[in-house]
């Protein structure tokens, strides 16, 4: 079972307040994270929650708990934040199944291994965006902020 599971939605009361002047209540842009350590996933969900407007609504660390929770679950995110390596499994799998699943959800890898072949891979599968986790996190904190900020119906590009 991963860290957050199914409890994900009892922590979260994350930012509320869009800084645009429209009237609608603004909500955290939910967010499910593919991340097979613990340490990274954990670091990441905090530094995510401290720093932009979104909520962790789950994890997986392997592509069938990701792939399942998608088919259970997926409707509930804006925003998939997958590994490529995982404990078992792939995240170019688990780029397919939420990109058929999810299809105007925002896909983003965040990998260590974020070579220009592997970029290409990832986009091909269709991945918006590959962030390299040694030195794109605040890359991936604007990318958050700029999607949560987007006006419906706008690419998550």
């Amino acid at each position: 079972m991963n860290p957050r599971g199914a409890t994900a939605d009892a922590a979260g009361a994350a930012l509320r307040v869009r800084p645009r002047g429209d009237d609608a209540p603004a909500r955290a842009l939910e967010v499910y994270v593919v991340e097979d350590n613990v340490i990274v996933l954990e670091s990441l969900i905090a530094a995510l929650e401290e720093l932009a407007p979104v909520r962790v609504v789950g994890t997986a660390s392997d592509e069938s708990v990701a792939v399942d929770w998608l088919r259970a679950d997926g409707e509930r995110c804006d925003l998939v934040i997958i590994d490529i390596f995982l404990r078992t499994g792939s995240g170019l799998g688990v780029i397919a199944a939420a990109r058929q699943k999810r299809p105007g959800a925002a896909l983003v890898v965040l990998s260590n291994y974020a070579t220009d072949e592997m970029q290409a891979r990832c986009l091909a599968s269709g991945a918006d965006r590959v962030f390299d986790k040694s030195r794109d996190i605040d890359q991936l904190v604007a990318y958050c902020i700029a999607l949560w900020s987007r006006e419906p119906g706008e690419l998550p590009h």
